[in-house]
Formats: C-alpha cells, sequence, structure tokens
C-alpha cells in the first residue's frame, strides 16, 4: 500500500469539513475524487480543493481502480446500503454517523467487513481532541481512580431551517437528536468509561413541530459500576456541550464550547495535593497530536500502515446503536432497558416507529 492513501468523498455537505480536513494531511491523503447527486455542489467544492474528478453516483466512484478509501459523507439513511456498497467493491470505508439504522444492520457491516478483508472507520472525531484525550490518559493510567457519577450536556439550538430537508424525518434522519447531535457527546462517555448495562430514557417533542423527538433525559449505570445522566435538547438559547466525569481520584470538566467541548481547555481537580502532583507529572508527557477529523484520519492511516486496531471501529460504532436502540425503546415502553442487546430483542431490527 502506498504512503499516501487515495480517497473518494462522497458528500460535499460535511463532507467539507473531511476535505479540509484530508487537506491537512498531504503525506497521508489525496483526494482525487468528489461524488455529489448536486453536481454543481460537487464541482464547487472539487474546484476549491483541487480536486480532479466529479461524478454523480456513487457506482461510479467505487469503479475507481486508485481510490483506496470512500469517505461517506451522505444522508443517514444511506449509510448503510453505501458501506456494504463500497466493501462488495474492496475498498476502505470511512462513514459519518450514525453507520446503520438498527442492530441487525450494524451486525451485517462488522460481519461483511470480516468477510472483505477491508476496514471500516465510523467518524467519532470529538474523541480526537486534546482536553479528553488528557481525560482518557490519566484513566487509562489509574491517576483518575474509579469512576461515580459523569454528567453530559448536548444543549443546542436548532430552528426550522434545520429541518427544512432531511433532518427530522425517521426514515431519513433515522432519529432525532440522540442520534445526529448528541451521538458524538455520547461516543466520549464511552470512550472514557466503556459500555452502560443499563438505560432509562424520556423523550419528548418540544421545541419544533417535527417527526422525531428534540429532548432526551436519560439515566445509565455504566458496566463499570458508576452512573450517569445524560440530557439532551435543541431548545437552548444560549448553546453549551458539557462534560463533567467524578471519579475517586479527580474530578475532570469539560469547557463547554458546543461543538468543540473535548478541546482544550479541561480542569483536572485532584482530591489531594499528592494526586495534583500526580495528574500534572503525567500529563507533563502529554504529546498532542492532529485534532477533529484530521486527528482521527491521522489515527487511521497509522493503523492501516502498522497494521494496529483502527481509532474507532464497527463494534464502537455497534455500541452507538446500542445505547440508542436502549433509548428509544426505555422511553416508549417506560421501562429500564438492561444491555447488552442481542437478537432477541423486540428493537433488535430497528428502532424506528
Amino acid at each position: 500500500m502506498s504512503n499516501v492513501l487515495k480517497v473518494g468523498l462522497a458528500g460535499s455537505g460535511i463532507g467539507r469539513q473531511h476535505l479540509a480536513a484530508f487537506a491537512s494531511l498531504p503525506d497521508q491523503f489525496q483526494v482525487v475524487a468528489v461524488c455529489d447527486i448536486d453536481q454543481s455542489k460537487a464541482s464547487a467544492l472539487a474546484a476549491e480543493y483541487h480536486v480532479p474528478r466529479v461524478v454523480t453516483d456513487m457506482t461510479d466512484l467505487c469503479r475507481m481502480d486508485d481510490v483506496d478509501v470512500i469517505d461517506i459523507c451522505t444522508p443517514s439513511f444511506l449509510h448503510y446500503q453505501q458501506t456494504l456498497q463500497v466493501l462488495g467493491a474492496g475498498k476502505h470505508v470511512i462513514c459519518e454517523k450514525p453507520v446503520a439504522s438498527s442492530l441487525k444492520e450494524g451486525d451485517e457491516i462488522i460481519a461483511v467487513e470480516k468477510q472483505s478483508g477491508k476496514h471500516v472507520m465510523p467518524i467519532f472525531q470529538y474523541r480526537f481532541r486534546s482536553g479528553l484525550q488528557k481525560l482518557k490518559r490519566l484513566a487509562t493510567e489509574g491517576v483518575a481512580g474509579r469512576a461515580y457519577l459523569t454528567t453530559v450536556e448536548t444543549a443546542w439550538r436548532r430552528r426550522a431551517d434545520y429541518y427544512a430537508t432531511w433532518h427530522g424525518k425517521w426514515k431519513m434522519e433515522l432519529g432525532g437528536a440522540m442520534v445526529t447531535l448528541a451521538i458524538h457527546a455520547h461516543d466520549a462517555l464511552y470512550y472514557i468509561l466503556g459500555p452502560s448495562k443499563s438505560v432509562f430514557a424520556r423523550t419528548a417533542t418540544l421545541v419544533n413541530p417535527i417527526e422525531t423527538e428534540d429532548c432526551i433525559s436519560a439515566s445509565l449505570e455504566m458496566a463499570d459500576g458508576s452512573l450517569c445522566s445524560l440530557s439532551v435538547t435543541t431548545g437552548s438559547t444560549h448553546q453549551i456541550s458539557r462534560h463533567r466525569f467524578c471519579f475517586s481520584n479527580l474530578t475532570a470538566e469539560s469547557n463547554t464550547q458546543p461543538y468543540a467541548n473535548t478541546a482544550d481547555p479541561w480542569t483536572f481537580t485532584g482530591d489531594s495535593p499528592e494526586i495534583d502532583q500526580q495528574i500534572q507529572d503525567t500529563l507533563a508527557h502529554f504529546e498532542p497530536l492532529p485534532e477533529g477529523f484530521a486527528g482521527q484520519f491521522y489515527r487511521f492511516h497509522q493503523a492501516l500502515q502498522d497494521n494496529t486496531k483502527l481509532p474507532v471501529t464497527s463494534a464502537d460504532a455497534r455500541a452507538s446503536l446500542e445505547l440508542i436502540t436502549a433509548t428509544y425503546y426505555s422511553a416508549r415502553t417506560h421501562q429500564v432497558v438492561s444491555l447488552p442487546l442481542g437478537q432477541d430483542h423486540p428493537y433488535y431490527t430497528g428502532w424506528l416507529p
């Protein structure tokens, strides 16, 4: 495999941010084609970033022999079928969230990925900002201690114009704020603590007249025994995102920037002067890497070169789908849902009403 991976980009919405990230890593990636059903959008984006080819059909992108990776940035309802299509074409997949609309589809992706010999990397770029990376180091090296309680807030604002196209529609967005907005904050929780073992949730549609939910309150018991509270709304005039982790040795608090709260600055407060010193000593060796999308792509390239585990895996995507499934089932049945969820669960084949 060449050191420079050649990328085909599908979708020019969030794909614009992906393309900018690839462009910042010229020694690792070269985007050689842009695909969008709107040729004018694709052509404008390709011209801006000097991408040589433009197509309007995913099949044409998959037929390009020199493309190593296809990056799927299309609307949510297309992700599952396009991921299988790209794997069938013998190429690696990068896919925006969510990768599928059910645990069944997530498991099918995992199975096809194994058979294909290629890799699927879901997008969870919030993991790769320095604030959260520092907490990951403190937790991994045992400095943080045992987790007690975590709170995760996603308080954003979405108005009618946001829902003018495919957002807010079950069959197109595959869910509401739980699926396409708070999914990153919840992945960051799992990245630090691992999965939950039970979920109780309430959802409501209060902010906009849409099909899907726009407010969520959920209580989680994590597999490590700690507790967690999740809150999500699209009705916050003052937009914030916030993570607060209470461990036995320290408290970790994020900044509250709505779309960058996993970046610096974070506050780490030790339970004693000795622990404060341990925190300082541990983070003195922290070496920042590229962040956000560029950080995830950088680590993806490194993993393929070294034949090591991807920075985000299809199993990580399944864990996210499982939390979504449990949240919707709990909200609709008013029951506590125990995890993990298997093929016998009523929502295994999908959570769409």
